[in-house]
């Protein structure tokens, strides 16, 4: 399938590393488990979120934006990385956060607020509206001279889409194929998702996806995916379906909520630490990673597979859970 690459602006330090974790895979008596190193696309920038970035600021940019606006929980790591990226580029962000003001500022809040990012605290029962709630301060900014430019919950829409796309091209060698069986990745607001779905499709890639939703449930990922594919389409003029049965999406890691660790995923992460020297967060990548294991204990892989993980950053999130991860030190 050809199509050209939209603009972008490099902002994320590519192509990152694939890391063997041959210590664990050894522990864990197989398959060899590969780690995506996307938590190391920089410091202040790390993480999955900038690489949708480097596609919507460049639209942004464009179109003269003078301000982002966008959304997410008080410790959304889309948030940071959006406040930070926008204000590289000169851009004010305006953020819309799930939740009430936190009597600490701490991790990706605290890092979104000193790059000077306007925040909006919205109540969980208001939460359902976020759209209407970007857009309405958006009109707000415009009577104030603005020119805002709204960026979807986690970067997840068409556009967003290509940075995973772009993602899966780094993994591909000389042959033009892909070394790995399996692809984990964790799922919060399906872009990601979507983003290795088309990529597969477009690259023509040989390769299982899998993803560990970290919140709702399975069919509001498919439907997600159904919506971003649906916007690709029209945007590109393209006719691209993906069967829900093409990928999988692993239930029953969610524990007692969103954002909300517990002790399995606890476990998963100090064992990782000690193992790898890698950090997952309690947010995403330790659930998501706590599925990959689960699945492993159940025999659900041969010796001859190659499992890629991929580390979608969120090490601020650690910091403001040091009290569920206190446990670490009993």
């Amino acid at each position: 399938m050809d199509l050209s690459l939209p603009p972008r602006i490099p902002l994320a330090q590519l192509p990152t590393p694939v890391t063997p974790l041959t210590r664990l895979s050894d522990e864990l008596g197989g398959p060899l488990i590969s780690m995506k190193r996307d938590d190391l696309t920089g410091c202040e920038l790390s993480g999955n979120k900038v690489r949708k970035l480097e596609y919507l600021l460049a639209e942004a940019q464009a179109g003269s934006a003078s301000v982002v606006i966008t959304c997410g929980g008080v410790q959304s790591n889309h948030a940071r990385a959006t406040a930070i990226a926008a204000r590289k580029l000169g851009i004010n962000a305006s953020l819309v956060l799930r939740g009430d003001p936190p009597e600490d500022i701490d991790g990706n809040l605290l890092l979104s607020c000193l790059a000077g990012a306007r925040i909006q605290y919205v109540g969980f029962r208001e939460w359902n509206h976020h759209k209407r709630i970007m857009v309405d301060a958006a009109r707000k900014l415009e009577d104030e001279g603005e020119r805002p430019y709204i960026i979807p919950l986690g970067g997840s829409n068409a556009l967003g889409s290509w940075g995973y796309i772009s993602m899966l091209s780094e993994l591909v060698d000389e042959r033009g194929k892909i070394p790995y069986s399996h692809l984990f990745c964790a799922a919060g607001s399906g872009g990601t998702l979507a983003g290795l779905l088309l990529g597969r499709l477009i690259l023509n890639l040989d390769i299982e996806i899998l993803a560990v939703n970290v919140c709702n449930n399975p069919a509001y990922f498919q439907a997600q995916v159904d919506g971003i594919v649906d916007e690709f389409n029209k945007r590109h003029k393209t006719k691209i379906r993906i069967d829900h049965r093409s990928y999988t999406i692993l239930e029953g890691y969610v524990g007692p909520g969103y954002a909300i660790p517990y002790d399995e995923e606890i476990g998963v992460i100090r064992r990782i630490a000690l193992s790898e020297g890698i950090f997952l967060d309690p947010v995403y990548t330790g659930k998501a990673f706590y599925g990959l294991m689960d699945q492993l204990s159940k025999n659900c892989f041969t010796s001859k597979d190659h499992l890629l993980f991929i580390h979608t950053g969120g090490l601020f999130g650690l910091f403001p859970q040091r009290g569920a991860l206190g446990k670490l030190s009993a």
